[in-house]
């Protein structure tokens, strides 16, 4: 479930290039004279993302974040942030200001010249502005949502944990489920799963 609900609004076309399912957004902005130390420590401050359960809550809530990384270049003098998303470009930039991850967007791109705050009605023009498509934009797997990939793991698990009960193995050694078992489908499930 993404954090952004309701009825589908008709948005203007974004910049941006798309490969299947997947969305490629990459800003480039200059950081303001004597912030760069500041960036620095506050991307080294969300360097501990992978611990504070927030920010991962939040991006399950938006649901369509693939990937996302910060990057100071220029000696100091320019930014980079780029990710990968799902849907559509007005929806994900709205699903970040009604999240925890809102509040960091604000404090990293507080450093750049020019930028709004991630709530001001202008936030999207701005990063229109500062936005740069890809020259190229693959994915390796074009067809999956981040939903998508979340599902695919938990039936992962659910079958993995399935597979380790006795009362599974006890079914396979069955005599009586030799006809399913024999199926293909069920070959190519147990195949998978010893993959």
């Amino acid at each position: 479930m993404t954090a952004t609900t309701g009825a589908t609004q008709a948005h203007p076309e974004r910049p941006g290039r798309s490969d299947g399912v997947c969305n490629e957004f990459t800003v480039f902005t200059k950081i303001k004279p004597g912030h760069a130390d500041a960036l620095r420590e506050d991307l080294a401050a969300m360097a501990d993302a992978a611990a504070d359960e927030s920010v991962h809550a939040a991006l399950r809530q938006i649901g369509t974040l693939h990937d996302a990384r910060h990057v100071i270049f220029d000696n100091d003098t320019r930014f980079m942030f780029a990710s990968v998303f799902d849907g559509s470009w007005d929806t994900y930039i709205d699903d970040f200001a009604q999240t925890v991850v809102g509040a960091r967007f604000d404090k990293v791109f507080s450093h750049s010249e020019g930028f709004p705050g991630v709530t001001d009605p202008g936030v999207k023009d701005w990063f229109v502005a500062h936005q740069e498509p890809a020259g190229v934009f693959v994915s390796a797997y074009p067809d999956l949502t981040v939903q998508q990939i979340y599902k695919d793991h938990r039936v992962e698990e659910a079958f993995e944990a399935v597979l380790d009960t006795a009362e599974f193995r006890a079914a396979l050694d069955n005599p009586a489920n030799a006809e399913l078992l024999a199926t293909p489908a069920f070959q190519k499930l147990l195949e998978e799963a010893a993959a």
